[in-house]
């Protein structure tokens, strides 16, 4: 049984242009080696190849889980949610409900290389915000609200805790309104 989270091919590749959005912009935050860089690079490009109709889900699906390796490359917790940032969008693949998940990470990415900036969190999500098109927006409004459905990332887990949880509640809040 395919879980609702899952979402169509087509609104896959609609979300991930976003998410990959959402990830590439808080790469310069990213401070893994070169080929963990490389990795995250390849990353970006198969998701927007993805995103543009030239690559397929099951070659991507396949890919996914190279971007969190890379993660553990990084030399500081930024860097680190920066990489979950791509790695989540380059989830969205799989699971659109991933596309959450990359916006989520790059906030945190933002945060955790500003601490004392809390204003750089709103920001981050702002533009996110305004970053998403019409049609992203209406696929995202077919995602369940965060922890009500187990049968994803968006679950009760990790994407639910923290400035995660506080960022994908507040784009689906958002994006609710429309």
């Amino acid at each position: 049984m395919t879980s609702i989270q899952t979402l169509a091919d087509a609104d896959r590749c609609v979300l991930a242009r976003w998410a990959v959005a959402c990830a590439e912009r808080v790469l310069p935050v990213f401070d893994g080696d070169a080929d963990a860089s490389s990795t995250i690079e390849d990353a970006v490009a198969r998701t927007r190849a993805y995103s543009a109709g030239r690559s397929n889900a099951a070659e991507e699906i396949g890919q996914r889980m190279v971007a969190v390796k890379a993660a553990s490359a990084a030399v500081t917790p930024a860097g680190a949610a920066a990489a979950r940032a791509v790695a989540q969008a380059a989830a969205v693949a799989h699971m659109g409900a991933h596309a959450l998940g990359a916006a989520a990470y790059a906030a945190k990415a933002v945060s955790l290389a500003a601490p004392d900036r809390h204003e750089v969190v709103e920001a981050e999500i702002r533009w996110q915000l305004a970053e998403l098109t019409e049609a992203e927006r209406a696929v995202l409004r077919l995602l369940p609200p965060l922890g009500s459905d187990s049968a994803g990332p968006l679950g009760v887990g990790l994407l639910s805790r923290g400035i995660l949880g506080t960022t994908i509640r507040e784009i689906q809040a958002e994006i609710a309104l429309d």
